[in-house]
């Protein structure tokens, strides 16, 4: 048991003692504050100066990352630009196939529109019912050299009557000709009643069998559709494969593996010019 004097000055020595306690633990934590901080600096010193392993391991992990993605991005580059280049030469050379194969084209259209028109003038000087004698006099005396004070056409004769004059223009004998040849051939073309004699005109034999029927192609014995895969065959050139895109009434469009389109005309089909057939490959 203690009386009020000894607890009071149990009190005081309590907090004394408290108070000593939390000095020391102020000055510990200063202390230990200014050491932290004082290797705080020096680490920022190492690292300014490239050497603390803190930051040494890292960067070398970084640098070695670099190389490798710097490789990498090299390899890719050669790559693209071997790329780039295959699909340039490869582009040359599509056009270049697709420009001769056009000329083909072109050539052959040529062609069978002169065969054409060398059939219809054949059929026209067959047809015409006179001697040529005359239409050879008629042309020879118009290459013929006139004279300067001789006209070129006949005078046209003007005609009185009792109301007033018309002109009445003498035609020269080709003109007539010409005209008489026109007449015939309308009517014999409007008279399917009249039996036309057999002319000695050379007709073109179809030597394979091709028509194009409701956007449809057939070609000795098949049928060929839009978006079928063939086989083009031609004399002396290696067979091609293709894509049927469209098919007309004379023609048929089809698209090469490179992405080219052509066509083929179904005359050419039936003179053997070119063949195709289907590629089940």
């Amino acid at each position: 048991e203690m009386d009020d004097e000894d607890c009071e000055r149990r009190r005081m020595e309590c907090l004394d003692e408290m108070s000593n306690l939390e000095k020391q633990f102020t000055d510990l934590k200063d202390q230990l504050y200014k050491e932290r901080l004082s290797q705080v600096d020096a680490k920022l010193q190492e690292v300014i100066a490239g050497k603390a392993p803190e930051y040494l391991e890292p960067l070398a992990a970084l640098q070695e990352n670099m190389q490798i993605r710097t490789k990498v991005a090299g390899i890719y580059r050669e790559l693209c630009l071997e790329s780039v280049k295959n699909k340039y030469e490869c582009e040359i050379q599509a056009s270049r196939q697709h420009c001769e194969s056009e000329k083909l084209l072109l050539y052959d259209t040529v062609q069978s529109e002169l065969e054409e028109k060398i059939r219809r003038l054949e059929e026209d000087r067959h047809s015409i019912d006179i001697t040529s004698e005359l239409w050879n006099d008629e042309l020879q005396s118009r290459k013929k050299r006139k004279d300067p004070f001789s006209p070129d056409k006949k005078k046209p004769v003007v005609v009185l009557t009792f109301q007033r004059p018309y002109i009445v223009y003498m035609l020269q004998d080709l003109d007539i000709l010409e005209d008489w040849t026109t007449i015939r051939k309308a009517m014999a073309t409007l008279g399917p009643h009249r039996v036309k004699p057999e002319l000695p005109v050379k007709l073109e034999k179809h030597l394979h069998s091709a028509r194009s029927e409701e956007g449809r192609l057939y070609y000795d014995g098949e049928w060929y559709g839009r978006g079928q895969t063939i086989c083009i065959d031609k004399k002396d050139e290696c067979p091609t494969s293709a894509i049927i895109t469209t098919i007309n009434h004379d023609e048929v469009w089809f698209k090469r593996p490179d992405g080219s389109k052509s066509k083929l005309y179904i005359s050419q089909l039936q003179k053997g010019k070119y063949s195709i057939k289907h590629n089940h490959n």
